[in-house]
């Protein structure tokens, strides 16, 4: 049945005759490509994303720095940050948001283990699929494969960082400094869940920008073996 329903979502990508033809000539026409060829371009593809992408998350303002990824508030603290921005205490809850922000890079050390796990597993119809699929269909396997595992590794990671970095101090005395301003409804948030959602969020995002790249820009294709497989993707 998951066969199946996986077929019919491909079929919905381009006419179920072009595409059905694309697919059954891929192992015998793939331009001089075994099905392992094929494999391991996307194995190639999906480490490079892993190594170019997840990795810069990982380094001090991996999150914080970039606009795409940033860790803010959920929107029920935001109140927080305004009531604290609007009585001139903008410097703390700036301190408050990078604090969750290094939690998130110091847990994404943790993701690399299971990506390689997760792209070691992938069989030829995982990159068949991939290749015919849309600009993020490579980031979707990795996300269909290492959710679970990747939030219970981040999840304690996340809590642990918050002492190490002194995101828990901070928020305490964020929290207090904002409960004692006058005319506020006095707030106690645990973030750990929020900061684990958004520290995967990230990741995806990241990996999937890399993906679109070695997809639609030739020059990202930086192994022959990449161009050849996606050769094939342009083709389709």
């Amino acid at each position: 049945m998951k066969k199946i329903l996986l077929f019919i979502s491909i079929l919905c990508l381009t006419s179920c005759a072009e595409l059905q033809t694309i697919a059954d000539s891929l192992p015998q026409q793939g331009y001089g490509l075994s099905e392992q060829d094929i494999a391991n371009g996307l194995k190639q593809a999906l480490d490079k994303g892993i190594d170019d992408q997840v990795q810069k998350l990982t380094q001090e303002n991996g999150f914080y720095g970039n606009a795409a990824v940033k860790i803010l508030l959920p929107e029920e603290l935001q109140k927080v940050e305004k009531g604290l921005r609007d009585f001139g205490l903008g410097s703390l809850a700036d301190e408050g948001i990078k604090a969750l922000n290094r939690a998130a890079e110091d847990a994404v050390k943790e993701a690399t283990p299971i990506f390689v796990s997760a792209v070691k597993e992938m069989t030829f119809t995982d990159a068949k699929n991939i290749l015919l699929g849309d600009d993020k269909a490579a980031t979707s396997y990795l996300e269909s494969k290492t959710t679970n595992s990747l939030y219970n590794k981040f999840n304690p990671v996340i809590k642990n960082s918050f002492a190490k970095v002194g995101a828990d101090q901070i928020w305490s005395n964020l929290i207090n400094k904002y409960n004692a301003l006058p005319l506020t409804q006095n707030v106690n948030p645990d973030l750990t869940d929020y900061v684990t959602t958004q520290a995967l969020s990230g990741v995806f995002t990241m990996i999937a920008e890399e993906e679109k790249e070695i997809r639609n820009n030739y020059s990202s294709r930086t192994t022959d073996l990449l161009r050849k497989v996606f050769a094939l993707q342009d083709n389709k």
